[in-house]
């Protein structure tokens, strides 16, 4: 019985580990990542030598710690004659906020079709949430539709999948939808942001600022006659606004998107209705909305 509770309490464990976002197991030492300056992780940086943990490893106060064995030198560029730290390769790091953006408004503005608009997102870097995610969720659905369905961010069953809305809320979503005689193939559904922030966090204002260009320039390749937010995070990042969900939900508003000035509103996320069952006649009260508007 004793061992059935601690494989038990070490499942739970790993399952909440899982749900928090993460996905690979590092090292048992802690390593101080800041005193590497600009080394990217796993750069030309000593990792510990498993074979050294074995039985029979040295142990104990005198032994070395892998984190702080030297690093072997670099070989310098040929030719080179300034200083080490000229010749030292430098990390990939997120751009910054309004250079991010800036960039992807050229960017986003330069693609003519959805592929287009997804090569390039796969091409870009200004969005931190790139370096921790698996895969880009740019979409699903019809490349062209009146309704555009925007939620917050990927989850985890969304990461893996590489589409937007696929996990347990997705499903629901997609039975909201054919509840007013919608399919996947009707409808265009993605995210404010396109990769998974860790931890299904949510995003932060540079991580939304950085993919707001592409979501601009998708709702214009799409062209839809309404666009509906899924959630309160999402509903502030596409309404412009700051009040809670339950004030958001219902009505209708409009957003300028190129030239256009596109009907909007706001509706409760699939996840809290799992979550808040008796929620659900509101969201249903939003989609005859949205039926009598398209």
């Amino acid at each position: 019985m004793v061992k059935s509770n601690a494989q038990d309490e070490m499942l739970s464990l790993l399952n909440w580990l899982q749900t928090m976002g993460v996905d690979a197991a590092v090292d048992d030492t802690a390593h101080d990542w800041l005193s590497r300056g600009n080394d990217a992780p796993g750069a030309a940086f000593p990792w510990p030598d498993l074979r050294d943990q074995g039985p029979g490893s040295k142990s104990g106060p005198n032994a070395v710690r892998a984190d702080t064995r030297q690093a072997p030198p670099r070989p310098r560029a040929s030719g080179s004659t300034g200083s080490p730290d000229a010749a030292r390769p430098r990390a990939v790091t997120p751009l910054g906020a309004s250079e991010a953006e800036t960039g992807a408004r050229r960017i986003a503005r330069a693609a003519n079709s959805l592929p287009e608009l997804e090569a390039a997102l796969q091409n870009f870097d200004g969005c931190g949430l790139k370096a921790t995610a698996t895969k880009l969720c740019f979409y699903r659905g019809s490349p062209t539709s009146d309704l555009m369905i925007i939620g917050e961010a990927p989850g985890r069953d969304e990461d893996l999948a590489g589409k937007p809305f696929v996990g347990k809320g997705g499903q629901l979503l997609d039975k909201m939808l054919a509840a007013i005689g919608r399919t996947e193939a009707d409808v265009h559904i993605t995210n404010v942001v396109y990769w998974r922030p860790p931890g299904n966090r949510t995003p932060t204002p540079q991580e939304t600022l950085a993919c707001r260009p592409f979501l601009e320039r998708q709702i214009e390749l799409v062209s839809p006659k309404i666009v509906v937010a899924v959630g309160g995070s999402a509903a502030k990042e596409i309404l412009g606004v700051t009040e809670g969900i339950m004030r958001l939900r219902g009505k209708w508003r409009e957003i300028t998107i190129g030239d256009r000035k596109i009907p909007a509103i706001a509706t409760l996320h699939p996840a809290y209705l799992l979550r808040t069952p008796a929620a659900k006649q509101l969201a249903w009260m939003d989609l005859l909305q949205m039926l009598s508007k398209l």
